[in-house]
């Protein structure tokens, strides 16, 4: 497969569906094979074929990944009976790839794993396609520190992953902007502004002009690209991101934990001003080190991967990078979801404060009120939540030692005579 030409070919039809207008390898015709058409309507079938397709590209995956140990795992994943959600769902093929994905020669247009990742997203498996947006983080990490700095390596492969997500969200808004409604905030409640401006019309022309609700431009309509320009680049890696915030709730604690690092290096490291907020919530960032496995089930992995000192040493770091409001925009919002979302992990909370914390720093020295509202804002909810929460544990311990305990009953023996 030419990988260069196809990425091209998506990128020149972004309206095309995405899973069946790129022919690849893996999901070439199976009329032009001479086969027998196949029957969609058979439920079991269809079953079986996303079984078929999953534990191919698992087995096609374990190939492509240098490490034997990772061989072995793969391929008990494969014999699972939903390989694609195993896939997505196991660290220790999360650490092989992410390990793949770092070395200094990935991300060219010749490299294998680029081609899975974009073949395997053009597919119409979902899980499959949660699978490579779980890496988009990483990915977009390691494009963007490799873009700014002096390295003239080819990153054609990385760039063709990005294209086939943006081409695939420019195809489902329709040349359509994302747009909001935002209320009035002269009225006390949501409830005291009419939502059926008809009811009014006995008012004048300007109490209906105040009354009607204010619209707000969330994202401009996406145009075609066919390739990662540097005027587009970072709307290009902002829409992949807010791909993969759509899929948030999906995605696993290891792939949400590193985009907070790697948002957190984005935002630069040199700013003495992050120590602000460290002392009143009690949180550093020796505390969302990752040591021994901190996450339920890493531990194990890293210990099958021969790699128990952590994972921190073997993560690509990141590096301050220009953050245009296309970009920061889906960036805050991951945050977000990472800093409040009640089923995250502590160690996931712990590393968006401090991402989010940096992010208010530069934000504030290059004076941006967009960005500065939205980090402090989470700042400030952040802050209180953890007040509350410790005022709520420090009330479960008092009521718990004002419980008077009942008098146990003396023991009654019977002695048969």
């Amino acid at each position: 497969m030419d990988f260069q030409l196809n990425s091209q070919i998506s990128g020149d039809s972004p309206s095309s569906s995405a899973s069946s207008t790129v022919q690849t390898p893996y999901t070439s015709n199976h009329h032009q094979n001479g086969g027998a058409p196949i029957n969609n309507n058979d439920p079991m079938h269809s079953w079986w074929e996303s079984i078929s397709r999953a534990r191919s590209r698992i087995h096609l995956l374990s190939s492509l990944l240098p490490s034997s140990d990772a061989d072995a795992s793969l391929s008990a994943l494969a014999d699972s009976d939903r390989p694609a959600r195993s896939l997505l769902l196991s660290p220790a093929a999360y650490f092989s790839i992410s390990s793949s994905l770092s070395s200094p020669s990935s991300g060219s247009g010749d490299d294998p794993l680029c081609h899975w990742l974009y073949d395997t997203f053009l597919s119409s498996d979902t899980d499959l396609r949660l699978v490579v947006l779980s890496f988009i983080p990483l990915l977009s990490s390691i494009y963007l520190s490799r873009i700014h700095s002096s390295t003239s390596t080819s990153l054609s492969g990385f760039e063709a992953v990005l294209l086939a997500l943006y081409a695939a969200e420019t195809k489902s808004r329709g040349g359509k902007p994302i747009l909001i409604s935002i209320p009035d905030l002269s009225q006390p409640s949501l409830y005291h502004s009419p939502r059926n401006p008809t009811s009014a019309k006995s008012n004048s022309r300007s109490s209906n002009a105040q009354n009607r609700p204010l619209i707000g431009v969330l994202s401009p309509p996406l145009e075609h690209q066919i390739a990662v320009k540097s005027t587009k680049r970072a709307c290009i890696i902002g829409v992949a991101l807010d791909c993969y915030y759509k899929q948030i709730s999906q995605m696993p604690s290891w792939s949400k934990l590193d985009f907070c690092k790697f948002a957190a290096d984005w935002a630069g490291q040199e700013c003495p001003c992050v120590s602000e907020f460290e002392e009143t919530d009690g949180i550093s960032e020796n505390s969302v080190e990752i040591s021994n496995g901190d996450l339920e089930g890493v531990s194990e992995a890293m210990e099958n991967l021969g790699i128990e000192d952590g994972y921190d040493e073997l993560r690509p770091k990141g590096a301050r990078i220009p953050l245009p409001w296309e970009l920061l925009q889906p960036v805050i919002r991951i945050l977000g979801h990472c800093l409040l979302g009640p089923l995250n992990a502590e160690d996931v909370k712990d590393a968006a404060s401090v991402a989010v914390k940096r992010l208010y720093a530069r934000a504030s020295h290059e004076l941006n009120p967009q960005a500065i509202l939205a980090t402090r804002s989470l700042i400030q909810i952040d802050k209180r939540g953890r007040e509350a929460a410790k005022v709520a544990a420090a009330a479960s311990v008092m009521s718990n030692a004002n419980t008077p305990s009942k008098a146990k009953k003396p023991e009654i023996l019977l002695v048969s005579k």
